[in-house]
């Protein structure tokens, strides 16, 4: 066996996932090795397992993940940890949300090389699709955006007790701040801060996680890019 077929057989064992998910999680990193439109930098197999697939299997380690049935993966760029949940995920429905037509084009060609058939690319901004409203159990965002961003897009497209999950690094109390005052006015609370078991490259990754305790007011969602160019925040 490979290093990388190695090392994903090794992640499959260490999340209690089914050995079968092996070729599966490889096809999706040859497919992105192949494509010369990856928006991504890390491409390569042997990096590519751990910055895309090892990272996006972390969510795993909260149960509310495991037992998540509709997802929103907001801004999933090239796919992960959106087409990851689905592969692990088999019996939930996971919609790849994001703005830019080209990456949207490039996770349905990912999707179709893996054979993912529960995991669906949506072009449209999280702030701007109103099918997705109060329509999920979990939201998902990696690598996108300061958590005040985060909280006011995911609380509108969550159902109550429905959760945010927010791949983040090292911990940083202004930016949890924002993040508490943005939860504040969407009807969300903070739930936990989870560090992830450290591992080669991700010794600081923390899973932040909100729930969605009350309705979010009826001004949000506000108008596209608000979020982040008039963020909430404590001050």
């Amino acid at each position: 066996m490979n290093p990388v077929d190695s090392r994903l057989a090794e992640l499959c064992a260490a999340h209690g996932l089914d050995a079968a998910l092996v070729p599966r999680f490889r096809a999706l990193l040859d497919g992105l090795a192949a494509d010369p439109t990856a928006p991504t930098t890390v491409v390569d197999p042997t990096a590519a397992v751990e910055v895309h697939v090892a990272d996006s299997l972390d969510g795993l380690g909260l149960p509310l993940v495991r037992e998540a049935r509709v997802v929103a993966d907001i801004g999933a760029g090239a796919g992960f940890p959106g087409l990851v949940l689905a592969l692990c995920l088999p019996g939930a429905q996971v919609s790849l949300v994001e703005s830019v037509g080209r990456k949207c084009e490039f996770m349905g060609r990912l999707a179709a090389v893996a054979g993912v058939t529960n995991a669906l690319p949506v072009h449209a901004r999280a702030e701007a699709w109103p099918a997705g409203i109060g329509a999920h159990d979990l939201v998902t965002a990696r690598a996108l955006a300061p958590l005040t961003a985060l909280v006011e897009y995911a609380a509108p497209l969550l159902a109550e007790d429905g959760h945010l999950v927010a791949w983040k690094g090292a911990r940083d109390t202004a930016e949890e701040a924002d993040g508490a005052a943005a939860a504040a006015a969407t009807g969300m609370e903070l739930v936990e801060v989870w560090p992830v078991p450290p591992r080669p490259g991700a010794d600081r990754r923390h899973l932040h996680v909100f729930r969605k305790a009350e309705p979010t007011p009826s001004r949000f969602p506000r108008r596209e890019g608000m979020a982040r160019k008039r963020p909430i925040t404590a001050a």
